[in-house]
């Protein structure tokens, strides 16, 4: 099958959804009818986000201990191969284009690295080394994994980020824990998940229209998956249609989700990949009254004035329950931490590869503190998907994950599972996937 010409839609193998099972402990987040008022306090109160810390002075004796040994054990182990590798994937379908960007296609790879140990040890993750790669490499050479990582923390200083994950990996691997319990088990092991891959498609490869129908057979596609929410792109006004035109080609789009499956259950999240202006976003919201919102991603480039003004728009508009979330495109982190710090934003989204899963960690806390939610961006690989399953069971405050459905014969994705539209992290040591490559 030639990559650059499938666009073939292979039937999904079904996830059925248990009758009468009982729902993680994350019920209390929007429902599919989103029936709940769920400002920040609210959400935390109910997540019990907020009560958790009251139990860590009566276990911190038990967890220093735990510290102490992990290194013990982790000392043990001394890097003494690096190998960097590519590996092949592809997505259902074919995937069109954003408000910014020409299509993603279908067939792409992953750079990875993978570590080994001389005591017969393996970890491997996604990276970004690009041309840094015997820098990194000479970096590692005979280090013990305890003088690169520190189970309960992260990384250390100076280790080099393009690591981050291969060696959180190699760590669980070694203690035989998976990553979210080297990280407190403190969450639930199941997350609300969305699709992420609902873009233009209505326009095929060429540009040329197809029809609407098309949008609505790619989200039947991800509802027969098992996602219950699914995220739309928005913002065609921005390069590929005329102003008025695509603007309202967006609003046919959402409302014709809606009316499509909304009875069904599906949650609709929007995102206009700074696509929009302000007077534009109020025209959609104006324009979708009648469609409950998860949330409205990069409604245009974050910036105080006119973010704050959208914020007090949505509040006042009866738009209090649809999330504001930012933070993913090229972000200003400053800027954006101090959005959240006085409550214009809801979700923080920078990228949990690009950023980074340790930093990642240090930034929960700042979160919780403002009681703001987590996102991280993963879209382009189901290993970033899986990657923030173990971020939301290890440290909560993770209110979704963006699901990237992805097919490899390079890629063991592991045994993650879909259940009641949430992503049920696995119990394998590390991240739980295995190159086969």
């Amino acid at each position: 099958m030639p990559e650059s010409e499938s666009t073939a839609l292979p039937t999904p193998t079904p996830r059925p959804i248990p009758s009468g099972r009982n729902r993680p402990t994350l019920k209390y987040l929007i429902t599919e009818n989103f029936e709940h008022t769920m400002n920040r306090r609210h959400f935390f109160t109910k997540a019990g986000l907020l009560s958790y810390g009251a139990h860590l002075t009566a276990n911190h004796l038990l967890a220093n201990a735990g510290v102490a040994s992990d290194a013990k054990i982790l000392k043990g182990h001394r890097i003494d191969k690096v190998k960097f590798l590519s590996a092949k994937y592809h997505y259902p379908r074919f995937v069109g284009r954003n408000s910014q960007l020409k299509p993603n296609g279908q067939h792409k790879k992953d750079s990875c690295v993978r570590l080994y140990t001389d005591q017969g040890a393996v970890g491997w993750g996604r990276t970004r080394a690009g041309r840094e790669q015997n820098k990194i490499e000479k970096s590692l050479i005979g280090k013990t994994v305890d003088q690169l990582i520190v189970p309960s923390i992260g990384t250390r200083a100076g280790v080099h980020p393009a690591v981050d994950l291969a060696l959180h990996d190699l760590a669980g691997v070694i203690l035989e824990k998976p990553v979210y319990q080297m990280l407190g088990a403190k969450g639930s092991k199941a997350t609300d998940l969305y699709s992420g891959m609902i873009y233009f498609d209505e326009l095929d490869a060429e540009g040329k229209s197809v029809g609407i129908d098309k949008v609505i057979q790619n989200c039947q596609w991800d509802y027969d998956y098992g996602y219950r929410k699914v995220k739309v792109k928005i913002g065609r006004s921005s390069r590929w249609y005329p102003h008025d035109k695509g603007l309202a080609k967006d609003i046919e789009v959402v409302n014709k989700i809606h009316e499509t499956f909304g009875k069904k259950g599906l949650g609709i999240l929007v995102d206009a990949n700074d696509g929009y202006s302000l007077q534009d976003t109020i025209d959609f919201f104006e324009g979708v009254n009648d469609v409950p919102i998860y949330w409205f991603e990069e409604p245009f480039r974050e910036d105080a004035q006119t973010s704050r003004k959208l914020k007090q728009w949505m509040l006042k508009n009866g738009r209090e329950k649809t999330f504001y979330a930012d933070g993913e495109k090229d972000p200003d982190l400053e800027l954006v931490r101090e959005l959240i710090a006085d409550g214009t934003l809801d979700m923080h989204l920078v990228d949990i590869q690009g950023y980074g899963f340790t930093k990642w960690r240090r930034l929960i806390p700042f979160l919780r503190k403002h009681k703001a939610m987590a996102s991280p961006h993963t879209w382009g690989s189901m290993l970033k998907t899986h990657y923030v399953s173990h971020l939301a069971a290890g440290l909560e405050s993770t209110a979704i994950i963006e699901g990237v459905t992805c097919l490899s014969d390079d890629i063991d994705y592991g045994d993650y599972k879909i259940i009641d539209g949430k992503l049920i992290v696995s119990d394998a040591p590390g991240f739980g996937m295995k190159l086969r490559i």
